[in-house]
């Protein structure tokens, strides 16, 4: 064992000179211990070299106390603690046991109301049981993607357009569906029926399945398929927020596209932000232009009255953004209908004017900071008004008349809007 400088001395009465001198020596020079029995002669020849007796250690320190002992010796006192502790085998009933102890612990837990397994065959209401097998890529390799939709006073909002988005994810991820669409479907709207969940989120993923733990999905037989309905309150929040630009690498167009459950990114930037003491990190692309935020995309209001929103080439396409998008011509100045750059059109506007028109375009960060108002848009926050950004305020600092005004089409859209949108739900408890 080596001793070297970082060794420390008991408090002696006294000491003499040459016990100080040699004192010094042997704390600025490295020594190797010699445990056991050493005749003086031997010692002093040691002594010469480097070395000393453990006897002559003791007489010179009196009392070492090691601060610091070599890599190995560490390791191994690891790896005598873990042999000491025992790790039970447990039986079926011990593991049944034990989840049930976690899931007393635990608050969010109880908010899970029913979840579907292709790997079982039928829904699941008992969290307990809600699991998945550690072998499925989903778990180890990423190999998955998922999407989600809003459980609105006992209706499935936008159901379809999100199970769309879904498969065209699993065709980008070469995850081929065990089901056919309406299959799936129907397996989702079921899947509510038996939660009994009147507001709340329903989450579901297509994974290459379980096989093995290589990195290829060959091994896998078949794709997976996997829902879970928590509850959700699913109201707007008018409080404005601020947000930060992100530091955290954007994904690249083909993967920023594609709603994978490969996320680390994603929770990098809002993790960043959070630590800011902002809400989100907003990503800009690789050209400098304003991108879409962790798990929400972003509009603006410009100065001029113009809706602003970042093309879709480059993240995202966002299902809640896109309704927002055939809403919005409600609040054009005269009513008119026509948008520009491909922006869907809606019908029957009649609103006071709030906005002179509507561009999909390619938005500078200084275009965006000079803003009259900003705002985020998802299925997990519907429209957010966004104050600042930066640290510098949005507009005049507090939410904005148009994204006050989108808040309220969408929220009303969610309640009452058009039989393709909102999807009944017959629960099997009535």
């Amino acid at each position: 064992m080596l001793l070297h400088a970082s060794c420390c001395i008991s408090s002696c009465s006294r000491p003499s000179k040459e016990f100080q001198d040699q004192m010094i020596q042997f704390i600025n020079s490295p020594i190797r211990v010699v445990f056991g029995s050493t005749s003086s002669s031997t010692a002093l020849e040691e002594g010469k070299r480097g070395f000393v007796s453990a006897r002559r250690c003791k007489e010179l320190c009196r009392s070492v106390v090691i601060c610091q002992a070599d890599k190995e010796s560490r390791n191994q006192c690891l790896t005598n603690e873990i042999e000491k502790k025992h790790i039970p085998v447990l039986s079926a009933a011990e593991v049944m046991a034990n989840l049930h102890g976690n899931l007393q612990e635990s608050t969010h837990q109880k908010s899970y109301r029913a979840m579907y397994s292709s790997i079982v065959g039928g829904i699941i209401t008992d969290p307990e049981m809600m699991l998945i097998p550690i072998d499925d890529h989903i778990f180890h390799r990423g190999h998955g993607v998922f999407d989600t939709a809003l459980i609105m006073n006992s209706y499935l909002y936008e159901l379809d357009a999100h199970l769309d988005r879904l498969l065209r994810s699993a065709a980008m991820a070469k995850i081929a569906s065990p089901f056919s669409r309406s299959s799936l479907r129907d397996i989702l709207v079921q899947t509510v029926a038996s939660s009994n969940c009147r507001q709340g989120l329903l989450r579901y993923w297509l994974s290459a399945g379980p096989g093995g733990f290589n990195l290829s999905s060959s091994e896998c037989n078949k794709a997976s398929f996997y829902a879970i309905v928590v509850d959700h309150e699913n109201t707007a929040n008018l409080t404005g927020v601020k947000v930060i630009t992100s530091t955290i690498p954007m994904k690249p167009p083909e993967f920023a596209t594609m709603k994978s459950v490969n996320y680390l990114p994603n929770v990098l930037c809002k993790m960043e932000a959070e630590s800011c003491g902002a809400f989100a990190g907003i990503w800009l692309d690789d050209e400098g232009f304003v991108a879409e935020g962790p798990n929400m995309n972003v509009a603006f209001v410009s100065l001029e009255g113009q809706l602003l929103v970042p093309a879709f080439d480059k993240i995202l396409s966002g299902c809640t953004i896109k309704r927002m998008l055939a809403l919005a011509p409600k609040l054009l100045a005269g009513n008119k209908n026509v948008l520009q750059d491909g922006a869907p059109t809606a019908n029957n506007c009649q609103h006071d004017s709030l906005l002179k028109g509507i561009k999909i375009q390619q938005i500078s960060v200084a275009e965006a900071k000079n803003a009259a108002e900003m705002m985020l848009v998802g299925s997990g926050v519907l429209i957010r008004p966004v104050i600042n950004w930066d640290n510098m305020p949005i507009g005049n600092g507090q939410p904005g008349p148009v994204t006050l005004a989108l808040i309220n089409l969408i929220v009303d859209d969610m309640l009452n809007g058009p039989p393709t949108l909102r999807i009944p739900v017959h629960y099997s408890q009535d």
